[in-house]
């Protein structure tokens, strides 16, 4: 095993028993009625907090609450942003109400870790007011400091935990090293960003190490696949900036789910 991939691991060595959960036991009502209203594509919801940031959409899962806890205790950000998005399963995908076929879930797993895929990945630019390239360059790396380049991880079975390191380049916050940390549990996915390098705006260090967080939580309905995603950080105040820096940031998940939902739409739910 390649020491510098520095990946922790627990393969399953049998398969899992895994379950799905309605997502009227995972989001409020008011969320689930305008997530299932958002047509045949599926629905999107997206929160922004400034300031004093307080999480108001985090679906009902133990372990994604004590994730997200953790990471707002630890870091107390000044800016965040939160996502609800529902991915509508094609007809001939969607299983029952209380499981998730097995071999879906280990399709829908891998496409998390195919960080490669994400070079080019564009978004919407509020500064600019139009698409702009996020990640110019993106790899999984051996580790935070040879930096050495090297192929997607592929599993037979989702690993109960797993860490990758990897190197992304951002037009708009410069080149850049991140720790990914993902846990499979049995009705869920969840994978974890952080900064291992200072996060440049031009010459200004607008997020130091460690300062930014951005969690994505997969959770399996049956007849469709609710995406969470929050992003926060503790930024430096930029006068003047704070408003798009925060339209920024919301812009940049839903691009990065977007990144996710195509890779299902292309891989794993072939229409």
């Amino acid at each position: 095993m390649k020491k510098a991939i520095l990946f922790t691991f627990i393969l399953t060595l049998t398969a899992i028993t895994a379950f799905a959960v309605p997502l009227e036991a995972l989001v409020s009502l008011p969320h689930a009625r305008q997530l299932r209203a958002g047509g045949p594509d599926g629905g999107l919801i997206i929160e922004t907090y400034l300031r004093n940031p307080v999480l108001r959409m985090t679906p009902r899962n133990s372990d994604l609450q004590r994730f997200v806890d953790q990471a707002m205790t630890s870091l107390n950000p000044n800016m965040m942003a939160e996502i609800l998005y529902l991915y509508r399963k094609p007809e001939g995908y969607q299983t029952s109400s209380t499981s998730w076929d097995n071999e879906q879930r280990i399709k829908v797993f891998n496409e998390v870790p195919a960080i490669s895929t994400m070079t080019g990945l564009d978004y919407f630019s509020a500064s600019r007011g139009a698409m702009r390239v996020f990640y110019e360059y993106s790899s999984v790396v051996d580790g935070p400091t040879t930096r050495v380049p090297i192929p997607d991880p592929v599993f037979e079975q989702p690993p109960a935990n797993l860490t990758l390191f990897a190197r992304q380049r951002d037009l708009s916050f410069g080149d850049n090293i991140y720790r990914y940390d993902y846990v499979t549990t049995p009705d869920a996915i969840f994978f974890t960003q952080e900064n291992l390098t200072t996060m440049h705006f031009g010459i200004i260090p607008a997020i130091q190490r460690g300062n930014l967080r951005s969690i994505i939580a997969i959770i399996d309905c049956g007849d469709s696949i609710l995406i969470y995603a929050v992003i926060m950080t503790k930024a430096f105040s930029v006068p003047g900036m704070w408003n798009r820096f925060s339209a920024s940031f919301s812009n940049r998940a839903e691009a990065v789910i977007k990144w996710y939902t195509d890779r299902l739409d292309t891989q794993v739910f072939v229409k």
